[in-house]
């Protein structure tokens, strides 16, 4: 299992559209709206970190509405 932090920023005037495509994909176990540079921060998780990697690149960033993505895969120290 993988999990990571999907950092979202999002087109203005476009927010409820892509939420709500966000909110479909099965691999968004959590969602949070934030303040700051990023609109979105996605809790993901995934069996493997190629699978993470094209559903951030494939799905997410092919939503209308999502203008760009930043991705923090989780560790354990």
């Amino acid at each position: 299992m993988v999990t990571g932090l999907v950092l979202v920023k999002l087109m203005p005037g476009k927010e409820k559209q892509t939420l709500v495509k966000l909110k479909a994909l099965k691999s968004v176990v959590h969602m949070s709206a934030v303040f700051g540079r990023w609109d979105l921060v996605l809790d993901m998780e995934t069996d493997d970190l190629p699978t993470l990697s094209n559903i951030v690149v494939q799905e997410i960033r092919g939503i209308p509405g999502v203008l760009s993505t930043e991705t923090l895969v989780t560790t354990s120290l």
